[in-house]
């Protein structure tokens, strides 16, 4: 039997692009994301399972686990969002929600299916940011919320170990529809991409490679680890 991954955001562009690379070596993925239509869809294209669920929902959010089965090979938690605001203009609820569903729905994710993870000697793919790390005006909340991630996930390494391994992808700047409002402009795009030493931007295929080689049996001695796949920018200085 192939094994089975479950696949949070499977609709979006790096969960989608995982999902189809799991599917191609081999590995069963498990979709979940709200859009029920685009969902089926994707299941249909790779004869895998899936449920709709918000994962913002705690119950729904168990509900799309207990779906998956009681045996998991890995867990890839792919949504997120990007909400840039200068602090003045944050408001608690901003700070909330961008917790909620960065950093708190992975964490009740990984709870959820930590027996079938067990089970499975699955591993845990979480997805941070460059901007966790790095500091850039207008990011207090999704960067606060990211380096949460980062946090949960090397302290989530250490209890599970060594039945589950659980790494990070932290991207930069990637093109998804997500990010579109970043990336619609040219010049904007080109700005941006300049930024980083290897200049350009993000495709969701670079972010889908390194998580599924960090859910593959070839990562096996690989835990706790932050993976950025940033074209540079996280460590280095630009050359625009």
């Amino acid at each position: 039997m192939a094994e089975q991954v479950i696949v949070f955001g499977a609709t979006g562009g790096i969960g989608g692009a995982l999902a189809r690379r799991l599917a191609a070596r081999g590995a069963t993925p498990f979709l979940v994301a709200r859009d029920e239509a685009r969902l089926a869809a994707l299941g249909i294209e790779l004869g895998a399972g899936w449920h709709a669920a918000d994962v913002t929902d705690p119950a729904a959010l168990r509900a799309a686990v207990a779906a998956a089965g009681s045996r998991l090979a890995g867990l890839a938690f792919c949504i997120g969002s990007i909400l840039l605001k200068p602090l003045a203009r944050l408001t608690e609820a901003d700070f909330a929600e961008t917790f909620r569903l960065n950093a708190l729905a992975p964490a009740l994710a990984v709870q959820a299916a930590l027996p079938a993870l067990v089970a499975g000697r699955g591993s845990v793919v979480l997805f941070s940011s460059v901007a966790a790390r790095r500091g850039f005006a207008n990011h207090a909340a999704i960067g606060a919320a990211k380096a949460a991630v980062e946090g949960l996930a090397v302290s989530l390494a250490a209890e599970l170990a060594p039945h589950v391994r659980v790494n990070v992808v932290a991207p930069s700047l990637t093109r998804t529809q997500l990010a579109e409002p970043l990336t619609r402009s040219p010049q904007m795009a080109e700005a941006i991409a300049k930024q980083h030493p290897i200049p350009r931007l993000g495709e969701a295929a670079d972010a889908a490679a390194a998580a599924d080689f960090l859910l593959s049996d070839a990562a096996g001695w690989i835990t706790g680890q932050v993976l950025g796949v940033d074209g540079g920018r996280g460590a280095l200085a630009g050359k625009g």
